[in-house]
């Protein structure tokens, strides 16, 4: 499989940027809400503007997020880029949530951004974890142990659906950061804080 450079760099510094506009930032802004880095948990994500900012500016907000990784894999998907540049694009808009160059790479934990990258590079891999995301949600009730669960499951699904190792690859790395991202929440989970 050859890339050529341009085919592959172009999608990547578009998803990036696109993963650098921080719907949480901005709603919290437009409504004259406290600043989600500085509110709550701190986190600008969806999740932390439902405490600050009610449910509405909290939809908006996850909306905002899911959109900016669809878009991305929509965008190298126009360009006619093959599935693996999509996925980075993807990938990239993830990387742009977590360090927006827009807001001082400030960013979130990326669990919205990474799902709509994952629902239009491998629609059947995104909805399966979509739907884990929601069993686990609806028996522990806890939005971070929910993310965890299904982005542990996230790269299964890719692989039993796609059978193509690159995009599992790329699916476990945004996984294994997601993790990352989510290191206090697991201290907390187990109990260690």
């Amino acid at each position: 499989m050859v890339i050529d450079a341009l085919s592959l760099v172009f999608p990547l510094i578009c998803g990036y940027l696109l993963g650098s506009v921080s719907s949480a930032i901005i709603c919290c802004r437009a409504l004259g809400r406290t600043d989600p880095r500085t509110g709550g948990s701190g986190n600008p994500g969806a999740t932390n503007v439902l405490r600050l900012a009610g449910r509405d500016a909290a939809a908006l907000t996850l909306a905002g997020d899911v959109a900016k990784g669809a878009l991305a894999v929509a965008i190298a998907w126009a360009l006619g880029a093959e599935p693996l540049v999509q996925a980075l694009a993807g990938a990239a808009a993830f990387l742009g949530h977590l360090y927006p160059v827009f807001f001082g790479f400030r960013g979130g934990k990326g669990v919205a951004t990474a799902l709509g990258a994952l629902l239009v590079a491998t629609p059947v891999a995104g909805l399966l974890t979509v739907t884990t995301w929601g069993i686990a949600w609806a028996i522990v009730r806890i939005s971070a142990a929910a993310a965890l669960t299904a982005f542990l499951l996230a790269p299964v699904y890719v692989g039993l659906t796609t059978h193509q190792p690159a995009l599992v690859i790329v699916a476990a790395a945004v996984s294994i950061l997601l993790f990352w991202r989510h290191r206090a929440n697991i201290r907390d989970l187990l109990g260690k804080r």
